[in-house]
């Protein structure tokens, strides 16, 4: 997962394995999100051999607790959202869209205790919280 220092909001999200390809697909995943420069990750090598040269690559659990704090509650919001059958946890395709809806839910919609307000009004990118009727009726490109 790659989250905005600031304001905390989910940049993107990738499940599976450990792997260079899946470290690629996150960082190209939340290319074009932010302007930052600078990643900060914990020492998996895989950040290292994937991330561009031109990038400030910090390797330290400093401000890990943020995200750590962050990817507890997608799982705990995720694991509400899942069928309850063995079959359906196994797919990956399912684990996707359910990732999909919950980062959606935390960045758009869920209010931050603390800070009364969502990680998007953090960002700038909303002036209120939205519903899922918001999120229904915002228009996309396919």
């Amino acid at each position: 997962m790659s989250l905005a220092k600031d304001s905390g909001l989910v940049l993107g999200g990738r499940i599976g394995k450990h792997t260079d390809e899946l470290a690629q697909e996150l960082m190209e995943n939340t290319e074009g999100k932010t302007a930052c420069h600078h990643w900060q990750t914990d020492g998996w090598e895989g950040y290292s051999r994937q991330l561009p040269n031109e990038t400030i690559h910090h390797v330290s659990k400093a401000l890990t607790q943020r995200l750590e704090r962050t990817n507890g509650i997608l799982r705990q919001q995720a694991g509400r959202w899942h069928r309850r059958q063995n079959k359906f946890g196994k797919v990956w395709q399912q684990r996707a869209v359910t990732l999909r809806l919950v980062l959606t839910y935390f960045n758009w919609i869920w209010c931050h205790s603390r800070f009364k307000n969502t990680a998007a009004q953090r960002a700038g990118l909303a002036e209120h919280p939205w519903q899922w009727q918001d999120l229904v009726n915002y228009p996309t490109l396919y």
